[in-house]
């Protein structure tokens, strides 16, 4: 009844198979991208964007992508650290310049433009992906979580030892330089906070959208099939080689792009095995988990919750009672687990599920049937 579907007819299969059929549904995502587009900007601070948006934002679009190849098609990744490294030096590299070589002679190509430098970060990231793909057609489950967490493991130590990426730098750290979109700069030291929020808040919005459609169409079907059952989803015509190969590239796809925001946007300058190690890839492994399997709603419900969690927890615990940062910090390590352990148990399909069914009482409110 809150939601009113009484008298919400559907004339068109086109109108019955939109993203949001119910018209509050539909109501409240154009209020939602309003806020963010047009209020948000003018009303946040360096602190807000640094310490909520900017992290949310980032690691909502690599939980998207993990839930994409972990909740969508079933198969176990612990390499999403690594990808992300992929995508931030990728992106450092069409930042600078790169330089080739064919048939012997060097080539150096120019600066690209940031907007760019990210799209195409996320690309190699996805080819990097279906590399590491490819064991998945042999092996899943637990051999093929051992196997993405090799690629991690390999990701990290290549992009320790290959100079080339990160340009020979002494300290063996990449920076960003200052690039800029429309003369706004959003990398750099002298960007703004609504220019940087908005550049990341783009990203989000249309990999939230097409992630959506994907899950929603066809090959988001292939991808459930071979979850759910990989030989009867082959019976019925369903290619595994092809599912499995695009739900890895697609998963990397979305982890490079958050790769090279996380540093060219938010971090400004890396060292990967500080940035991109095997702790990121349990981070964003734990938001999908929390969130919810399966769901896009999900992958931004956790990683919500879990960049708010520290937050909260330093403003109230070391802010408010006084306490030393290093035990809140450990307090925030048994909350997280505990959690996950609550969650897997009660709640397996994590914070989507609980919306779900708060929905479902709403479209029946004030009645008890």
């Amino acid at each position: 009844m809150f939601y009113r579907e009484a008298g919400d007819f559907k004339t068109t299969y086109r109108d019955d198979n939109q993203t949001f059929p119910i018209k509050f549904d539909r109501l409240r995502y154009y209020a939602v991208l309003f806020v963010a587009f047009a209020i948000v900007p003018f009303i946040i601070n360096d602190y807000w964007v640094s310490a909520v948006f900017l992290p949310f934002l980032i690691y909502a679009i690599a939980a998207i992508g993990l839930n994409v190849l972990v909740g969508y098609a079933g198969q176990v990744s612990l390499g999403t650290g690594g990808f992300m490294a992929v995508g931030a030096y990728a992106c450092y590299k069409f930042m600078t310049g790169l330089d080739i070589w064919i048939g012997g002679v060097e080539y150096a190509l120019p600066p690209i433009n940031i907007f760019f430098s990210v799209i195409l970060a996320g690309a190699v990231t996805a080819v990097v992906g279906v590399l590491f793909g490819l064991p998945s057609l042999r092996i899943k489950g637990f051999y093929l979580a051992v196997a993405t967490l090799a690629a991690q493991f390999f990701l990290v130590w290549l992009f320790n030892k290959w100079a080339w990426a990160y340009n020979y730098s002494a300290s063996g750290q990449i920076s960003a330089p200052e690039r800029g979109v429309f003369g706004i700069p959003v990398t750099g030291p002298s960007t703004s906070a609504w220019a940087t929020y908005l550049f990341c808040l783009v990203f989000v919005t249309v990999l939230a959208l097409v992630a959506r459609n994907l899950t929603r169409g066809s090959t988001g079907r292939k991808w459930m099939a071979i979850r759910d059952m990989d030989i009867a989803a082959e019976i019925i015509g369903v290619n595994p080689l092809k599912a499995k190969l695009t739900a890895f590239a697609v998963s990397s796809f979305y982890i490079g792009i958050a790769g090279a925001l996380f540093f060219s946007v938010y971090l400004g300058a890396v060292e990967v095995g500080e940035a991109f190690g095997i702790n990121k890839s349990f981070l964003v492994l734990f938001m999908v988990i929390i969130g919810g399997l399966g769901s896009i709603f999900g992958s931004f419900a956790g990683a919500a919750f879990l960049v708010l969690l520290p937050v909260l927890l330093k403003n109230v615990l070391v802010g408010g009672l006084g306490w030393p940062t290093d035990l809140a910090a450990h307090l925030e390590f048994m909350i997280v687990g505990g959690l996950i352990v609550t969650f897997l148990i009660l709640e397996p399909h994590g914070l989507a599920q609980l919306w779900r069914v708060i929905k479902e009482k709403l479209r029946l409110w004030p009645f008890p049937h």
